[in-house]
């Protein structure tokens, strides 16, 4: 969820000279940041129906009379719309308004992680606790320079703990932009920001280090998947194997980017989903043919670009026949 972004160097106390400010941040760890929430609906299975149509999810268990609710729909049950929580403390909106008053006025939410306990059924009414669980020293990234805050909210259906939710943003200070009659060139490869490797998706980045791009399989029905998942969409297996791509594919939709502006990129630039031959689709970068000439229906064509600091990524290259 999100990007992650990179971290450079070692880190850097806070900048009040003698570490005040970090002493003050890590004071909040361990604080309560909600107490004894209580979600604003029952599980229920119209809910998990917008779910599965979504995320085109068609397991069979999520319907029916035994239906369950899809394990990664964990912070739906928990969320407070517009209207917000009661049960909020204040701790976290106190850590915030400390770090803005240190520059770290910009945010970005890096990562998050779920476990699962056991699986939420329409009906059950589920209750939540949520601590600040820490707070980095200060890093220096290519966003900015600032501080990483984790979360974690564990989510309870009666007596049973049904998963624990950790959510990790980074608060920061914005690098400063060179002059822009000192801007760089377009092709700025050394500030791509890195894709987030976890375990269920290492395999996948390991492939594409070797210039291989591979698709899971399941191995109980066959299914191909893309991105990589813990498990089966179709039957649910957790078993897999893979199978490697051969290259070949078309332009299923795209949008152009005009805003906002990234130092890594230079705006408007066209972002593509692509649909391989094989019957998956991933999201890339299109090359070959300006933003403005992108279209749907092209052919494109695998490609490996390689970047500094030794990151390869897939991109895809329109084909000969669109001229």
């Amino acid at each position: 969820m999100g990007e992650k972004a990179e971290v450079r160097g070692a880190p850097e106390r806070g900048r009040s000279g003698d570490g005040t400010l970090d002493l003050r941040l890590k004071a909040f760890e361990g604080r309560r940041a909600a107490v004894a929430g209580i979600g604003k609906d029952p599980v229920n299975a119209p809910m998990i129906r917008h779910w599965c149509e979504a995320m085109g999810d068609a397991n069979p268990a999520y319907t029916g009379v035994d239906a369950i609710a899809p394990p990664t729909m964990l912070q739906v049950w928990t969320m407070g719309g517009l209207s917000g929580h009661t049960a909020r403390t204040g701790a976290y909106d106190e850590l915030l308004a400390l770090l803005d008053e240190a520059g770290c006025t910009s945010v970005v939410a890096t990562d998050c992680e779920q476990e699962y306990g056991r699986a939420l059924r329409p009906g059950d009414e589920v209750t939540f606790d949520a601590v600040i669980e820490s707070v980095s020293e200060r890093k220096t990234t290519k966003l900015g320079t600032g501080y990483f805050v984790t979360t974690r909210m564990d989510v309870r259906a009666g007596d049973d703990l049904v998963g624990t939710h950790r959510f990790r943003i980074l608060k920061y200070a914005p690098a400063r932009r060179p002059p822009s009659s000192d801007k760089p060139p377009r092709s700025r490869p050394a500030t791509r920001p890195r894709p987030v490797v976890n375990r269920d998706n290492a395999g996948f980045w390991d492939g594409v280090r070797q210039h291989r791009l591979l698709i899971q399989r399941c191995t109980a029905c066959a299914t191909l998947r893309l991105p990589w998942l813990p498990g089966c969409n179709a039957c649910g297996s957790p078993d897999w194997d893979t199978v490697e791509a051969g290259g070949e594919g078309r332009v299923f939709s795209y949008v152009v980017l005009h805003h906002p502006p990234f130092p890594a990129f230079d705006p408007p630039y066209a972002v593509a989903l692509i649909e391989l031959a094989e019957g998956v689709r991933m999201i890339s970068n299109v090359v070959g043919v300006p933003y403005d000439k992108v279209r749907i229906g092209q052919p494109v064509r695998l490609e490996f670009q390689e970047y500094e600091d030794e990151l390869v990524l897939p991109v895809f290259r329109v084909g000969e026949e669109t001229g």
